[in-house]
C-alpha cells in the first residue's frame, strides 16, 4: 500500500533533520559557545576549541544539545512543511503568482510557524551547550514548568526574525538552483540537490544570521531586547556593524552548508525510496 504524501514527507523530513544534527552537532556546539561569548574563535581555531572540549569534558560533550533537536525534528518538519504547503497554496490561489514567489511565501509561513516550536527547544539546546554539566531532561522540565512565563520563550522574537523571511529565501533559492542545474546535470544527478542545498544555505543565512546570533545571546542569559542586543554586539566590535552582527558567520556556514546539503539530499533520497 503506498504511503500518503504527508506521511512520506514526515519520514523523509525526520531522517534529513536527524542526519544533519548528528553529523554536524560538534560544529554547532563550538559555534553556540562562541556566539554566547564563552570562547573566542577569532583567536583560537574552532578545531582546537572542539578538541579542548573533548579532552576536558569527553567526546560526548561535542554532541551536547543534540537529543532535544533530534527529538523535535519530526514535529519541526511537520510544522515547517505543513505551513509551507498552506502558504504555497494560498499564494498560488490568490493570484497568478510566479512559482518562486509561491515557494517563498510558503517558506516564510512555515518558518514562522516552526519558530514557536523551536524557540523553547533551542533554549534547552543552548543551555546544555553553554553549561556542559546540564542535563537535557532537567532543563526540559524547567522549560516545561515555566511554559506560560516569558523565561521559556527567551529569544522568540529573534527566532521569528531568523526563521521567517530566511526560510522563504532558503526554499526559493533551493528551487531556483535546481531549475538551473537539472537541465545541465540531469534529474537524477546527486550533485543537483547537493549544490542547490549549499547555495540555498549560504543565501538564507546571509539574510538571517544576525538574528541567530542575537537569539543565542538572549538564550544564553542575556535579558536585553533584540535591538539592545544588536547594539551591544556592534559595540563589542568597536562600532563596526557588519563585524558585530556577523561574528561567527563563517563558522555558521561551515555547519549550515553541509547541513543543507545533507538535509536536502537525505530528504529526497528517503522520499524516493518510499514512493
Amino acid at each position: 500500500m503506498p504511503l500518503s504524501d504527508a506521511y512520506v514527507d514526515f519520514i523523509a523530513g525526520w531522517a534529513s533533520g536527524a542526519a544533519s544534527v548528528i553529523a554536524l552537532q560538534p560544529v554547532d556546539t563550538v559555534l553556540t559557545r562562541w556566539q554566547a561569548g564563552l570562547i573566542d574563535v577569532g583567536r583560537v581555531n574552532w578545531t582546537v576549541s572542539a578538541r579542548s572540549l573533548a579532552q576536558n569534558f569527553g567526546v560526548r560533550a561535542l554532541w551536547r544539545g543534540a537529543s532535544p533537536m533530534v527529538s523535535a525534528v519530526p514535529i519541526q518538519n511537520a510544522v515547517l512543511m505543513g505551513g509551507y504547503g498552506i502558504g504555497q497554496k494560498y499564494a498560488e490561489e490568490s493570484a497568478a503568482q510566479a512559482k518562486l514567489m509561491a515557494i517563498f511565501i510558503g517558506g516564510c509561513t512555515g518558518g514562522v510557524l516552526q519558530s514557536f516550536l523551536m524557540s523553547p527547544v533551542e533554549l534547552i539546546k543552548v543551555s546544555q551547550q553553554c553549561d556542559l554539566q546540564a542535563d537535557a531532561i532537567s532543563k526540559g522540565k524547567t522549560v516545561a514548568r515555566s511554559m506560560f512565563s516569558s523565561s521559556s520563550w527567551r529569544g522568540l522574537s529573534a527566532t521569528l526574525l531568523r526563521d521567517g523571511i530566511p526560510h522563504g529565501v532558503w526554499f526559493a533559492s533551493y528551487e531556483a538552483c535546481k531549475d538551473i542545474l537539472t537541465p545541465l546535470m540531469g534529474k537524477d544527478n546527486v550533485a543537483v540537490p547537493l549544490s542547490s542545498g549549499a547555495v540555498a544555505a549560504t543565501v538564507a543565512w546571509a539574510v538571517g544570521y544576525p538574528f541567530d546570533l542575537i537569539k543565542t545571546r538572549q538564550q544564553a542569559g542575556n535579558n536585553l531586547s533584540v535591538t539592545e542586543t544588536a547594539s551591544r554586539l556592534i559595540a563589542e566590535a568597536d562600532g563596526r556593524v557588519v563585524q558585530g552582527l556577523y561574528s561567527g558567520f563563517r563558522l555558521k556556514l561551515l555547519r549550515a552548508v553541509p547541513a543543507s546539503m545533507i538535509g536536502f539530499s537525505v530528504y529526497e533520497w528517503v522520499k524516493l525510496q518510499l514512493v
